[in-house]
């Protein structure tokens, strides 16, 4: 029996045909959504998350640079021990002034969150009710903890409210849902999630890794995108590497769920602190979000520009309308041959195949910022349209 299993992904097959790119590591971040990769040059940035481009952003590099001077690059340990700062702190007061909650806390990643947070909620008895869609880590989550773990049809409130009626009426329901899922880019219909959730006595958590600073007229995230009060959410996950360009998770809600989960979660108590400089980042880049909303906007229009193009052009996008553009080739050769038609001419931006996705919706999963000039976001569909059409994936 050998000591390493059997690989999912055929990466000797994808490294003989010159189809393999990823971990490709960048030199230097370029204005305007570029990188420069190496053995590659400079190249348009269509797979990255940094959707109000706030990579760089002075204010934000500065308050990094401040807080090495003030603290170095990193704590004496866990955040329960030795590792608490007073910018955890007000990092923390920052996320709940934004998301309007009575507190917060950070982790060290999106990923430890989601996981942190699920498995140390729920008990024998209770029942998880998770989106077909959702993230892995929330899966993942899902799986450490002790409750009935059941699943919905991706964005089915019929589904979702058949599930809600047959969890265990003893225990406690959480149903856990993306507010923006991370490889079709379509929303979370939060309404009516919310009004089943108080039906049926359920409590919500909402992933909100793709919709902060993306959704909501100045981008605070779903409940503004939906008008809802804020208290919709009972537990407001988010994560600070993708439009906040630092590192580590967060969760805000009431006093009493930031006060347990401190005291409670594994992936808090025993994993490090949100390094300083990442710490003051992500304080500033909320800072910066509600100072410049025009960033909001730009991300609208290119993404609107962007994924009109695709559309009128025969591409099926799904129900995407965020700044996650899946580009559907229908099969892993095309996707792939595809990506590799678009890095061979500048662009950044890599096939998802499946596993990740249901065979026959392979896909590019293009990722638009505000950062991006209108020229690049014409240059990247000219190329994804002629190479889409040599390769007959569109007519």
């Amino acid at each position: 029996m050998p000591f390493i299993p059997d690989m999912r992904w055929d990466i000797a097959y994808y490294k003989e045909h010159d189809l393999y790119f990823y971990l490709e590591t960048t030199e230097e971040m370029l204005p305007n959504g570029r990188v420069r990769v190496s053995g590659c040059g400079d190249m348009i940035m269509l797979g990255g998350y940094s959707y109000l481009g706030l990579i760089g952003h002075p204010q934000i590099n500065a308050a990094a640079q401040a807080a090495i001077d003030q603290f170095g690059t990193g704590t004496y340990g866990v955040r329960l021990l030795a590792g608490s700062l007073t910018l955890h702190n007000e990092l923390e007061a920052r996320i709940a002034d934004f998301k309007q909650t009575e507190a917060a806390i950070t982790l060290s990643s999106g990923y430890v969150t989601n996981v942190a947070t699920i498995s140390s909620l729920l008990r024998k008895g209770d029942t998880v009710i998770c989106d077909k869609l959702n993230h892995a880590s929330i899966v993942d989550g899902c799986l450490l903890a002790m409750a009935s773990f059941v699943r919905f049809r991706h964005n089915d409130m019929t589904h979702l409210e058949k599930r809600l009626r047959e969890a265990n009426p003893n225990g406690r329901k959480l149903v856990v849902a993306d507010a923006v899922f991370s490889m079709d880019g379509d929303i979370i219909n939060l309404p009516e999630v919310s009004r089943l959730c108080r039906q049926y006595g359920a409590y919500l958590m909402v992933d909100e890794a793709h919709s902060l600073g993306v959704l909501g007229e100045t981008g605070h995230g779903i409940e503004e995108h939906f008008s809802l009060p804020a208290d919709t959410i009972d537990i407001k996950m988010g994560t600070l590497s993708k439009t906040i360009p630092a590192a580590g998770g967060y969760v805000a809600g009431s006093q009493e769920l930031i006060t347990f989960l401190k005291h409670e979660a594994r992936g808090f108590i025993f994993s490090a602190a949100v390094p300083p400089p990442s710490a003051a980042a992500a304080k500033a880049a909320f800072d910066v979000i509600e100072a410049e909303p025009a960033r909001i906007q730009a991300l609208r229009v290119n993404f609107t520009h962007f994924a009109s193009r695709l559309r009128a052009a025969g591409f099926d996008l799904l129900q995407s309308e965020t700044a996650i553009v899946p580009v559907i080739c229908k099969s892993t050769p095309a996707a792939v041959r595809l990506a590799k038609y678009c890095q061979d001419r500048g662009i950044f931006v890599q096939a998802v195949v499946s596993p990740v996705v249901p065979v026959g919706q392979e896909r590019l999963r293009a990722c638009v910022s505000a950062a991006h000039t209108t020229a690049d976001i014409d240059y990247c569909a000219d190329v994804i349209i002629a190479g889409g059409r040599e390769m007959g994936i569109i007519a």
